[in-house]
């Protein structure tokens, strides 16, 4: 399969995933471009995502690297899901900054596949670094073939 139908492909499944993911949807997570094997996803950060240090919530941003983590692995057409993952906090994000998640596939086997993803503020510094472990369920999340 050459690189823009399996580009398309992604895209497709990452709209699908999308339009039903209310909880991305409700804390303002775009998707920015989505590939084989990887995903940019943004999201501000609100007033309300605030913790009691007036910066943003660790959980928050971790939500943001797993949605980037989840269109990134799912990008092949396999329904797959997290199995495990770790994240570091490098710095704080504060409130009204944008935030970029960036993922990119590491490995990918049979079943399981390894992923890092990278969230950087607007300066492009490092705020976070996400590193998953996915388990394809099998099935597909679109139809292969557009109708």
């Amino acid at each position: 399969m050459n690189e823009d139908r399996t580009d398309s492909l992604a895209e497709r499944v990452s709209a699908q995933m999308h339009s039903t993911d209310y909880c991305a949807q409700m804390l303002g997570i775009e998707v920015k471009k989505v590939g084989s094997g990887c995903a940019e996803l943004s999201m501000e950060v609100r007033p309300e995502f605030a913790n009691g240090h007036g910066m943003c919530q660790g959980g928050l941003i971790s939500t943001l690297a797993d949605t980037a983590f989840a269109h990134a692995c799912n990008s092949c057409n396999r329904v797959t899901v997290a199995q495990n993952f770790s994240i570091s906090f490098i710095r704080p994000a504060n409130v009204g900054e944008q935030l970029i998640a960036t993922a990119e596939q590491q490995s990918r086997g049979k079943l399981t596949g390894i992923y890092q993803v990278k969230v950087t503020n607007p300066a492009g510094k490092l705020v976070a670094i996400f590193n998953g472990i996915s388990f394809e369920l099998g099935g597909a999340v679109v139809d292969s073939v557009p109708r």
